[in-house]
């Protein structure tokens, strides 16, 4: 069950996923690196920066009802999980632009053909789940991209966006319900009564 991890499971699936991906591009490949973009960033081995900067509710899941599991002697009530959605910026760093859109290149091909990840790809607490990972090329504006790499306080770098969902936030809440073993009526009570 995916707990509080899960954030940093996805990113180090992610991480994987890509790394797994670049082996392709030479006898140096690069390497998918999750990173928060501060200091220097190293170009050897060139690598694919995975850089969280966004984590929302998922509102097209939200409003899913209380999982229910039989427990001996009663029910259990559980909260419905936190849909996430999370936004990564992934940047090339290579030193060479013909190298950085060759690892581009290679990210929305992985992507594209593999935009669901599961089973044996996913990491730590989502691993052996049923959990699914979907990936999409997320549409942003020059103007959103700029202040995101004015927020880091960098030049802006060609880079891709993308969103992973539903990232599932399992609740620590439960709620148990004995079962009913006696029913009393009754009958004195006026027919309509409440």
């Amino acid at each position: 069950m995916p707990d509080h991890a899960v954030i940093a499971d996805v990113s180090t699936t992610l991480e994987s996923v890509l790394t797994n991906a670049f082996l392709m591009l030479g006898p140096q490949p690069p390497v998918a690196e999750v990173h928060d973009l501060s200091g220097l960033i190293s170009t050897n081995p060139a690598r694919l920066t995975l850089f969280l900067f966004e984590v929302v509710e998922d509102a097209s899941m939200r409003n899913r009802g209380p999982l229910q599991s039989v427990t001996p002697p009663g029910l259990t009530l559980h909260k419905p999980p936190m849909p996430l959605l999370l936004r990564y910026l992934m940047t090339p760093w290579s030193g060479d632009r013909i190298t950085d859109h060759r690892i581009l290149g290679r990210t929305l091909q992985t992507f594209h053909d593999d935009a669901i990840i599961s089973g044996p790809s996913l990491l730590g607490g989502l691993a052996n789940t049923n959990q699914a990972l979907k990936l999409m090329l997320a549409p942003m504006e020059i103007d959103d991209r700029s202040r995101v790499w004015h927020a880091i306080q960098r030049p802006y770098k060609l880079s891709l966006i993308y969103e992973v969902r539903v990232v599932n936030l399992d609740s620590t809440r439960t709620q148990t319900r004995s079962p009913i073993s006696t029913r009393q009526l009754d009958s004195s009570a006026p027919a309509g009564s409440a």
